[in-house]
């Protein structure tokens, strides 16, 4: 699956780059997307992301594009890969800024795990 998403300058930190939370919150909101429609009907928490660094700073103005895999399933998890690509609008050259795995549990409605 794949998403797209714009930085603006409001998504800045004080130097002038991508605030990190704000790529963090993005990278989970898509695998959020992804699990909820592979598995319709099912509710899902994140319990974890594995690896947290930045390899590329990120400034206003670039289209990021969040390219997302489902990797394994369990009983009750399931873990996706997530990585963020910046793509050049003068020629569409991608290059990676950041990836992890993310982990989501199926709940139900009291929070306790289920069976996916």
């Amino acid at each position: 699956m794949e998403n797209y998403k714009l930085v603006l300058p409001e998504h800045l930190n004080h130097y002038g780059f991508l605030f990190g939370g704000h790529l963090l919150k993005w990278i989970d909101e898509v695998g959020y997307i992804a699990v909820t429609l592979d598995y319709p009907g099912r509710n899902f928490v994140t319990v974890a992301m594995d690896k947290v660094e930045f390899r590329k700073s990120i400034r206003n103005g670039t289209i990021l594009a969040f390219v997302t895999e489902q990797k394994h399933k369990g009983n009750t998890a399931v873990d996706y890969s997530v990585k963020a690509y910046t793509e050049k609008i003068e020629n569409g050259i991608r290059e990676m800024a950041f990836s992890t795995n993310i982990t989501f549990v199926a709940v139900d409605s009291e929070g306790h795990k289920q069976p996916i």
